[in-house]
């Protein structure tokens, strides 16, 4: 990449984000459905025809927070230590992500973070577009654990990779409703370790008879 190219994708970023960060924000104050595309590119100083270039629908310029993870899970399972089980790998690192308080485990009680993933849950709209990211998050895990294990044919990695996906958003979600509440993380950390370890120990006694989980 030249250097004025390098440039030109970093100003092309910075302005998505830019973007991205007034939408959320009269999101957050006034309500999804409440704000409308004008609205955010007039407050952004910039027309509808240019937030359309760098934003599809009003659903992206929340989801796109997301895009960073997506294929998380894929990465992973691919440099992961030789001779590791896929799940293995994916325990250590979810559970490394809950005593990081990711906000993508849902466990994070920042103020903001917890506001912003209530504007997800709660919107109808941004969840069945969440679903999507998903999708392509379970599509990319399978191809991973297709490389990883072979001579289980062409199903068995999805079926594992899309029960996965659901454990890991269902863990999500749940962390996110404990602390909604007021609870804060250190004193909810205990419970979700525990919540955790069990969901990968479910996911390990069927997987572990196709080769992807401890035996």
């Amino acid at each position: 990449m030249t250097e004025t190219g390098g440039l030109r994708t970093l100003k092309k970023e910075r302005t998505r984000q830019a973007l991205a960060d007034v939408a959320i924000s009269l999101f957050l104050a006034k309500g999804f459905e409440q704000v409308s595309v004008a609205e955010i590119a007039a407050a952004a100083e910039v027309s509808k025809p240019t937030l359309f270039r760098y934003f599809a629908s009003k659903e992206d310029l929340v989801l796109h927070r997301f895009a960073d993870h997506l294929g998380e899970a894929a990465r992973v399972v691919l440099a992961r230590p030789a001779g590791q089980p896929p799940l293995t790998a994916l325990r250590r690192h979810f559970l490394d992500r809950l005593a990081e308080q990711d906000p993508a485990t849902g466990h994070c009680d920042h103020p903001d973070v917890l506001a912003f993933q209530r504007l997800v849950y709660e919107t109808r709209s941004l969840s069945s577009h969440l679903r999507d990211f998903l999708a392509a998050d379970t599509e990319a895990l399978a191809e991973a654990l297709a490389g990883a294990v072979t001579g289980r044919g062409e199903l068995a990695p999805r079926l594992i990779a899309a029960q996965y996906v659901a454990v890991r958003q269902e863990l999500t979600w749940h962390n996110w409703t404990r602390l909604a509440p007021g609870v804060t993380a250190d004193e909810a950390y205990p419970q979700a370790v525990a919540e955790a370890e069990l969901a990968f120990g479910l996911l390990g006694t069927g997987a572990a008879g196709l080769g992807y989980g401890p035996g």
